[in-house]
């Protein structure tokens, strides 16, 4: 595949508040299907996953870090309460709590004595506050949470998406008692220009289940399938008693999303250094 030859944007994968499956099968079906592992390994100790109980500021200021590095602007997913998180580093990133945040370099896992980074791709020095993500998704993240764990400043802004992120995509599950889902779910909207779509999986699926998926890139007819997915298309799910499907929705859907992010931030790193030449 052709994406295999250019780089690829960080991706950090944020798991939930309870230790029962973290994000590492989304992150080996990420590699699966192709993604380089290097891309979602954290630098300094090859983790898969973060925690969700991350300070945001600390991961907003990593955020521009890997920017400043990498050359791309890194992808937010999380799981549950790692989508809450995802969102709250999206306003951290806008302004909402802090003017300034302070870099944190994810080698040393120390934050940098500095609140601006070398944008990589104008060479301007620019603050943290302000960097833009170009796609974030938050998985199965509800306010009941929030509330009993005293995360009070998301709770009026935890369904409203911020101008910090291209695009965003919420998953939720209808009946979702641990999210606090009695019966339909709180779609997201944009505050300003965000792109954001909405998908409420099937009823089967499972909110502790949902980051496990990394049997849908093990299989031929899974894989094929996710490929050819296009969202707002109608796609026949496969209907083989030996073939696993469970989950396959939200995977295919994040997997178009990462391959179109992909492309898009290796098209303008490599616009930006074709410019510089």
């Amino acid at each position: 595949e052709v994406l295999a030859h250019v780089p690829a944007p960080r991706i950090i994968l944020l798991q939930g508040s309870v230790p029962l499956v973290n994000m590492d099968p989304f992150a080996e079906f990420l590699i699966g299907m192709g993604y380089p592992a290097d891309r979602i390994r954290n630098p300094r100790d090859g983790r898969y996953s973060e925690s969700s109980f991350i300070d945001s500021e600390q991961l907003a200021g990593m955020v521009a870090w890997y920017y400043e590095k990498e050359g791309m602007r890194p992808v937010l997913i999380g799981h549950s309460q790692g989508g809450m998180l995802a969102i709250r580093v999206l306003y951290d990133l806008a302004g909402a709590f802090s003017d300034s945040i302070h870099v944190w370099n994810p080698l040393t896992d120390r934050p940098e004595a500095r609140t601006t980074i070398v944008d990589p791709v104008t060479g301007d020095v620019r603050p943290v506050v302000g960097l833009r993500v170009r796609y974030a998704a938050a998985i199965a993240t509800g306010k009941l949470p929030r509330l009993l764990l005293g995360q009070w400043s998301m709770l009026s802004r935890l369904s409203k998406i911020p101008d910090s992120v291209d695009d965003f995509t919420g998953f939720s599950l209808d009946w979702d008692l641990i999210a606090g889902h009695f019966g339909n779910s709180e779609p997201y909207t944009a505050i300003g220009t965000a792109e954001v779509r909405n998908i409420t999986l099937p009823m089967s699926y499972t909110h502790v289940g949902l980051p496990r998926v990394e049997h849908l890139a093990a299989n031929a007819t899974t894989r094929a399938w996710i490929d050819a997915y296009v969202p707002g298309t109608k796609l026949a799910v496969p209907a083989d008693p030996g073939v696993d499907t469970t989950n396959l929705i939200h995977a295919a859907d994040i997997w178009y999303s990462v391959k179109k992010t992909w492309c898009l931030s290796a098209r303008r790193r490599l616009d930006a250094a074709h410019l510089t030449r």
